[in-house]
């Protein structure tokens, strides 16, 4: 897969931006993924005011045996979606995953499927649309 991203004729990226189902799925998605079947960290109240950059949100998150089947699966996904995209011509796949608020849950599988897909070699861009967009309402 890395050949892909690396050649000059193709600088192949993929874009992951993590949203909240209540502010709606961004526009130009090309796959949209709802984690809302994840355990939500908001329901705990040390960690309703903190987000998905924060490391007990991170290790609550990816602590679920249940997130780490999906992200094993939703990886191998990607790693068999991504050379047809190429392939097909396109220069970028704008992937956006979800969760309730776009806070917690979301944030941290876009900053762990990004990691991921960085160190095989591919060009990501991670953006947390609504990051802090429901902070004022605790």
């Amino acid at each position: 897969q890395a050949q892909f991203s690396q050649h000059q004729d193709n600088p192949f990226t993929i874009n992951l931006v993590t949203f909240g189902y209540k502010s709606g799925i961004p526009m130009d998605s090309d796959l949209v993924i709802d984690v809302r079947f994840l355990t939500n960290p908001f329901y705990d109240p040390v960690m309703r005011t903190m987000t998905g950059a924060d490391q007990p949100v991170i290790d609550y998150v990816l602590d679920s045996p249940i997130t780490k089947s999906f992200t094993r699966r939703f990886l191998n996904l990607l790693k068999f979606l991504i050379p047809h995209y190429i392939k097909e011509g396109k220069t970028n796949l704008n992937v956006a995953i979800g969760c309730t608020g776009g806070q917690h849950r979301s944030v941290v599988l876009g900053d762990y499927i990004g990691h991921k897909l960085k160190k095989l070699g591919y060009n990501v861009l991670v953006r947390h649309r609504d990051i802090a967009k429901y902070k004022a309402e605790e």
